[in-house]
């Protein structure tokens, strides 16, 4: 699969999942400029609130799931939106979804349950995790997630997110997660 900047995501050599710092290090190569706010670990939305207000742009929640077939898949949303996890495989074209165990998602994405984050996709060399964003996310310029781990939240806009995900080695489709006939027919694959 080829990336954009597919020459600057280097893996570490001692076979470690990449770390914060390395994945600020790898953002800074493809000239994405983000700002992080370091604060108490947060493991829900709810107890976001306060970092809520003091970031500008959408805040996420994320998902890791896999579904009946084995597959990966990695939703990330806005953090007010319902998500309904009986509607998502249709939307999705995936047999039945269930939460992954926090094992397989630290063997994949090398972060603990908290850090979910689209910016663990570096972190997934074998590119086994579909993206999946949330349409109301693309009303924002700025998107806000964790940098793998649960104590920061890095801003970045919606373009570098976008990407970012690319120069790993990932295509985002980007479906409306919000509910109803109508997020079923909205689901596209990312053009941007």
């Amino acid at each position: 699969m080829s990336r954009e900047g597919g020459d600057k995501l280097h893996h570490r050599s001692d076979g470690q999942p990449m770390t914060r710092a390395d994945v600020e290090d790898f953002l800074d190569s493809l000239g994405i400029k983000t700002a992080t706010l370091d604060h108490p670990a947060v493991f829900t939305v709810a107890e976001s609130t306060e970092i809520e207000r003091q970031l500008p742009g959408a805040h996420t929640k994320n998902l890791f799931l896999k579904d009946a077939k084995g597959s990966l898949f990695l939703i990330t949303a806005l953090g007010s939106t319902q998500i309904d996890l009986k509607r998502l495989p249709k939307v999705l074209g995936c047999a039945r979804l269930s939460f992954g165990k926090a094992e397989l998602m630290s063997e994949v994405l090398g972060v603990p349950p908290g850090s979910v984050t689209p910016l663990a996709l570096v972190n997934d060399r074998d590119h086994r995790i579909s993206v999946v964003l949330d349409a109301g996310l693309m009303d924002f310029d700025i998107i806000n997630c964790h940098p793998l781990e649960n104590t920061a939240t890095t801003s970045i806009a919606r373009d570098d997110l976008l990407r970012f995900i690319r120069a790993t080695g990932h295509e985002a489709q980007i479906v409306a997660l919000g509910g109803g006939a109508a997020a079923d027919a909205q689901s596209t694959k990312n053009e941007r």
